[in-house]
């Protein structure tokens, strides 16, 4: 049989049991809370894996080995930063959002968490968010949608449009009926075949390049500066990279996931696999690259069809064809899960956020689970003729929408989660800055000098602070939730 036969029937096999999973947790599905938070029972690797796999995205196969191929460790400080962010994102956020959201009239998004937490004249402050959320992950789920097209188009030489459609469809069918629990059973599934494959690409290869020492050797030889975690880099530009990790306190398919685990207390044992799960893939990406530079410059009769494509050219070469299809389907695993977990923000965000809050009705389970399907399909169609003509426009907009989501939720998030005097005017004041801020400088060259998410997440803190202390008077309900949850949380350490 060919070697595409094999590494068809793997992406097959994948694809196939995503649908099962799916149909599995809509089994499982009764309520809107089972729908958009699976009815807070996640355990802790399934919690942390779905929050690693649905944050990575195709980055983590293919963008982060690609950039490490052509630059070197000096393009690890994106990395390093993520790493450190998510740690203390887990740390911080984790335990005070899954105690504080369901103290506060039991929360179930973001934004219907911001205005439960808030309680005076912030109905706008929901509807604002939920408009952020519903357009920038609408263009995300684009993105990915794009990328899913692109991998069929390349792995299998499929028409672009067939394999936008295969992808789509899969992703759509699996979140439309497994809801949350479906997301996040999938991530987990994904996360894991990630996980291995990253481990597996490099502790082969480096068998094949002669040991570590001789990979080494090689990488020296091709150039000795590949190796260094500062040259070709400056101090300014060590801190814009280091600085993705400020976005994690505001991505709301992330943390998310923290409001979902069954019990505080497994928020710790949840951040200890997510970061153990996180610093090994990272790990494997980077190791990818440098064995990815050995091998080929060691058979130069070999070609590298794309630096981003090491890990993908490294998988057929190493692999039988079905293992190699068992790494095509870890690239496609990657793009999915990111998906899957933005298109039910996006539909929790239509739902709860924007039609709940201006149309001020009350809906049954069975409506709001309903609507919740609708909206995921809504979403889903938009996206899918967003990303009908390939755009790179549409691919940049990913590191701008991550700042985006940074600047405008990260600092509200923090001092809602750890300062009782914030008000609704000073976190839609912040919230706006954010945004405008990062709009404004991701526009012009100051870009070049700094990610945008420094200034626009510096500027929110300062503005959703200062508005705050102007406009804060006391509320007793408030200081019963904030107080209730310190006391919680003391209880459960």
């Amino acid at each position: 049989m060919s070697d595409f036969f094999y590494q068809l029937l793997a992406i097959i096999i994948y694809l196939v049991g995503m649908l099962t999973i799916g149909w599995y947790a809509y089994r499982k599905t009764y309520n809107l809370s089972d729908y958009m938070l699976a009815g807070r029972s996640l355990r802790p690797a399934v919690a942390a894996l779905s929050a690693g796999a649905s944050d990575m995205s195709g980055w983590l196969l293919m963008g982060l080995p690609g950039a490490i191929y052509v630059n070197g460790l000096a393009d690890a400080w994106i990395a390093i930063g993520l790493t450190i962010g998510a740690y203390l994102n887990w740390l911080f956020v984790a335990p005070r959002l899954r105690t504080y959201t369901q103290v506060s009239n039991d929360s179930i998004t973001i934004p219907s968490f911001l205005d439960n937490r808030l309680k005076k004249n912030v109905k706008i402050l929901r509807i604002v968010s939920g408009i952020i959320i519903f357009i920038f992950f609408t263009f995300y789920v684009s993105s990915g949608m794009v990328a899913g097209g692109v991998f069929f188009e390349s792995s299998f030489d499929l028409d672009y449009h067939v394999g936008l459609f295969i992808m789509s469809a899969v992703v759509v069918i699996y979140t439309l009926f497994g809801g949350f629990l479906g997301v996040s059973l999938t991530d987990f599934v994904q996360g894991t075949i990630m996980f291995f494959a990253l481990l597996l690409v490099p502790l082969v290869g480096v068998f094949v390049t002669g040991g570590i020492g001789e990979t080494t050797e090689t990488i020296q030889a091709v150039n000795p500066q590949l190796l260094s975690l500062v040259t070709g880099t400056s101090f300014l530009g060590i801190i814009s990279a280091a600085s993705w990790g400020l976005g994690y306190f505001g991505q709301p398919h992330i943390i998310v996931r923290f409001m979902a685990i069954k019990t505080v207390k497994e928020t710790k044992q949840a951040r200890r696999i997510g970061i153990g799960w996180m610093i090994l893939s990272l790990v494997g990406a980077i190791a990818t690259a440098f064995v990815g530079i050995a091998y080929f410059q060691q058979h130069p009769d070999v070609t590298l069809t794309d630096s981003e494509a090491v890990f993908i050219d490294l998988g057929q070469i190493l692999f039988h064809p079905f293992l190699a299809g068992v790494m095509l389907a870890a690239v496609l695993a990657a793009i999915m899960s990111t998906v899957s977990s933005q298109l039910l923000v996006t539909s929790s965000a239509l739902v709860e956020d924007i039609y709940k809050a201006i149309f001020k009705t009350n809906l049954t389970d069975l409506k709001s689970v309903l609507f919740g399907r609708i909206s995921v399909l809504i979403v889903s169609v938009i996206a899918l003729i967003l990303a009908w003509e390939q755009s790179n426009t549409i691919l940049n907009l990913v590191s701008f929408a991550w700042a985006g989501f940074g600047a405008s939720f990260g600092p509200v998030i923090l001092l809602s989660l750890y300062w009782r005097k914030l008000t609704g005017i000073g976190a839609l004041s912040g919230m706006i800055v954010g945004a405008l801020t990062v709009i404004i400088w991701g526009n012009t060259d100051l870009k070049d000098v700094m990610y945008e998410i420094v200034p626009g997440f510096l500027l929110s803190f300062i503005v959703t602070y200062v508005v705050s202390i102007f406009t804060y008077r006391p509320n007793e309900e408030i200081d019963r939730e904030f107080d209730e949850t310190v006391s919680l949380l003391k209880n459960e350490s």
